[in-house]
C-alpha cells in the first residue's frame, strides 16, 4: 500500500493542467481524493467541463476569470500549483531577443502566478492555512545563452519573488515552495526529440542523446517523467511535508553539476 499523503477533499488548483507535468499533477491529486481545477487555454475533449476552466493566464482578466471560478466552485483554495511556463523565444543569443520576446516570456512564467497568488492568498490568510508550488525550471540557475536567456531570468525572478513571498506569509500558515525540474520527457519534448533524430539521421534514443549532450549531460541517463515531477509535488503540497517552506527542490537527473 502506498503512504497516504492526506489529500482526500483538498481544493487545488494546477495551472496548465491538462497534458504534461501539469496533467500528471491532476491525475495524481485526483487520485488522492482531492478537488482539483485544472487550467488552460482550450479544454480537451475527453476533460471533465467541472474540473476545467478555460483562461488565457498570460493576461490580468484571464488570471481573474479562474481565481473567481475557483471561488465559485470550490470557496476557496488549499493548495495552487502553478506548471505554466515554456519559451518560444527564437535562437541566436541576446541579440534575437527583442522587446516583444521579453514581454511574452515574463508574461508567461512569471506574472500568472504574481496574478494568481494575488487574487486567491486572501482566501487562504482568512483561512490560515494553504501550499503554494511555485515550478520554475534549473534553467534559472543553468542557462542556455543561445536560445534560453529570457526564459531563463524570468524563472529566476520567479524563483526570487517565491522566496520573498515565503518569508511574508510562512508566518501567517501558507506555506510556499519551488520545485525546479530539468528536462522532462513531456509530449512537447517527444516531439522535439523526434525533429531533433530526424534532422540528425538518427533514432529516438539518438534524438535524447543529442539534448542530454546539449545539457552537458545527465547523470541519471535519462530525462524525468511528468508524473515523477507529479510524485515530488504531491508529497510537498500533503500535511506529510507540514514543515517544509521557502526552498527549492531539484529534480533533474543530476544535470545541475553543483549543490
Amino acid at each position: 500500500m502506498g503512504m497516504d499523503l492526506e489529500l482526500e477533499g483538498l481544493r487545488v488548483l494546477v495551472t496548465a493542467g491538462t497534458k504534461g507535468i501539469g496533467g500528471a499533477v491532476v491525475e495524481l491529486f485526483h487520485e488522492h481524493g482531492a478537488r482539483v481545477v485544472a487550467v488552460a487555454r482550450v479544454r480537451p475533449e475527453a476533460f471533465p467541463e467541472e474540473r476545467f476552466v478555460a483562461a488565457d493566464l498570460t493576461t490580468p482578466e484571464g488570471c481573474t476569470t479562474v481565481a473567481d471560478a475557483v471561488n465559485h466552485r470550490l470557496g476557496g483554495v488549499d493548495v495552487i500549483v502553478h506548471v505554466l511556463g515554456g519559451s518560444s523565444a527564437p535562437g541566436g543569443g541576446f541579440a534575437a531577443l527583442g522587446e516583444e520576446e521579453w514581454h511574452k516570456e515574463l508574461s508567461l512564467n512569471l506574472f500568472p502566478s504574481v496574478r494568481l497568488d494575488r487574487a486567491l492568498l486572501p482566501g487562504m490568510l482568512a483561512q490560515g492555512s494553504g501550499v503554494i508550488i511555485h515550478v520554475t525550471s534549473i534553467q534559472n540557475r543553468f542557462p542556455l545563452p543561445e536560445a534560453t536567456t529570457a526564459y531563463a531570468a524570468a524563472k529566476a525572478a520567479l524563483s526570487t519573488y517565491s522566496k520573498s513571498l515565503s518569508k511574508e506569509v510562512t508566518p501567517k500558515g501558507i506555506r510556499v515552495v519551488r520545485v525546479s525540474p530539468g528536462w522532462v520527457e513531456t509530449e512537447a519534448s517527444v516531439a522535439l526529440v523526434e525533429r531533433l533524430a530526424q534532422q540528425a539521421g538518427t533514432d529516438y534514443e539518438g534524438g535524447k542523446r543529442i539534448i542530454m549532450d546539449s545539457l552537458g549531460g545527465i547523470p541519471l541517463g535519462r530525462p524525468s517523467k511528468p508524473v515523477e515531477v507529479a510524485n515530488l509535488i504531491a508529497f510537498l503540497a500533503s500535511p506529510r511535508a507540514a514543515t517544509i517552506t521557502g526552498t527549492e527542490y531539484v529534480i533533474d537527473g543530476g544535470s545541475v553539476p553543483t549543490a
